[in-house]
């Protein structure tokens, strides 16, 4: 009997980058009944949130986590998210290559921040392949960064006006991806050099909106919708990784108090440093986020609302009936599951590709409110819940 084709595919750290790969292993598996393996790296411990996608994968879809990096404080410091991503990937590398060298694997897929690990396919004798997990949007600015590097001058976030790609709504050079917002770093010089090297395949969207999924009897906030009115519920999250500042944590609890709507909020610890500060990172193993939470705001908003630390099953939050809105970060595998759904957005983007995710929904499909930020960069409490009104009632 022939033997099923093997295929390997290697995601970069963290669950936005994970959630894509596993939805395309599962097609493959179903269109085409390959066995998969799908290799983890992780900075630290691998997050709940992780362990819960891959405990639901089929039995033929493996996974294998490669040893956990550590790197030091000062090793990461200031560095950007997808910087630390790759560097994690880089020490990930001799791991890999016991993974992949003993099966006979057909075929390896990585993500774009992967790319270093084609070297070890290419030793191997694999057939490599890179799957671009996010949007049109984004592959169109791909396509026509050379040619934008090429004439334009400046950095793109100073430019007087808004940036014009193939097939795109005009866009602002400062809601561009976090890539190519300082043409002088490495990151920048190393996207574009990779927007040359590569031929393209469209396969997408593919997001089945069936990750995560757990049983009902096992979450609270799942028990708690079957009890809310339909469509009264706005879910508030920012992703598996998005954290804001302790005041505007502050300023998000009293207006969702003060807009009077139902709410699921997933709450995390509040981070003055980065909005991206905990996407490489297991959260759980910190303080209790509801400790940062204004004085009496659990108590006051108990029949209003439900405050869930850390993680929730979305896909399954944003499928039930009881949900109305979503408040998102505008990570591209949120924002499918919430359209696949027929979910309006409130849209508030936080780093890597966000921003250009919210202008593409808020002033392209017209999906999604936008709400404004005031003199000092917050959203205050007043335009938080003037939104959400707008948006629910």
């Amino acid at each position: 009997m022939e033997q099923k084709p093997h295929i390997a595919l290697l995601p970069s750290p963290g669950m936005g980058h994970l959630i894509p790969l596993v939805e395309l292993a599962k097609l493959l598996l179903l269109h085409h009944d390959f066995h998969i393996t799908c290799i983890i790296p992780v900075l630290g411990s691998p997050s709940k949130a992780m362990k819960a996608v891959l405990q639901a994968l089929p039995t033929s879809i493996d996974h294998v986590f490669l040893p956990p990096v550590i790197l030091e404080e000062e090793e990461i410091k200031g560095l950007k998210l997808e910087v630390q991503a790759m560097l994690t990937l880089t020490h990930s590398l001799p791991p890999l290559r016991d993974v992949l060298k003993p099966t006979r694997f057909s075929a390896f897929v990585v993500d774009p921040f992967g790319i270093d690990a084609l070297d070890i396919a290419k030793e191997l004798n694999i057939s490599p392949y890179i799957f671009f997990p996010s949007n049109a949007f984004a592959l169109s600015l791909v396509l026509h960064l050379p040619k934008l590097d090429e004439t334009v001058s400046c950095e793109y976030r100073d430019l007087p006006e808004p940036i014009k790609l193939p097939g795109c709504i005009p866009i602002h050079g400062r809601d561009l991806l976090e890539p190519v917002q300082d043409r002088t770093s490495e990151l920048y010089k190393m996207f574009l050099s990779n927007t040359k090297r590569y031929r393209l395949a469209e396969v997408g969207p593919i997001q089945s909106g069936s990750s995560n999924q757990v049983d009902k009897s096992e979450s609270d906030c799942l028990r708690w919708l079957d009890n809310q009115p339909h469509g009264s519920v706005l879910f508030v999250c920012f992703g598996s990784g998005g954290t804001l500042s302790y005041e505007q944590t502050n300023e998000l609890a009293l207006g969702l108090e003060l807009s009077g709507q139902k709410f699921i909020w997933v709450v995390r610890t509040p981070n003055n440093e980065s909005a991206d500060a905990t996407y490489l990172s297991d959260q759980t193993l910190g303080n209790n986020p509801l400790a940062f939470l204004p004085k009496g705001f659990v108590e006051r908003t108990k029949g209003q609302g439900l405050v869930v630390p850390f993680w929730a099953p979305q896909a399954q939050v944003l499928s039930h009936g009881s949900t109305g809105g979503f408040l998102t970060h505008c990570g591209w595998n949120s924002t499918l599951e919430s359209i696949m759904q027929g979910i309006p957005l409130i849209v508030w983007p936080l780093f890597a590709e966000q921003k250009k995710n919210a202008a593409l929904l808020a002033e392209d499909l017209k999906v999604a409110l936008r709400p404004k930020t005031n003199k000092n960069g917050l959203i205050d409490r007043e335009e938080i819940a003037k939104v959400v009104k707008g948006l629910m009632f």
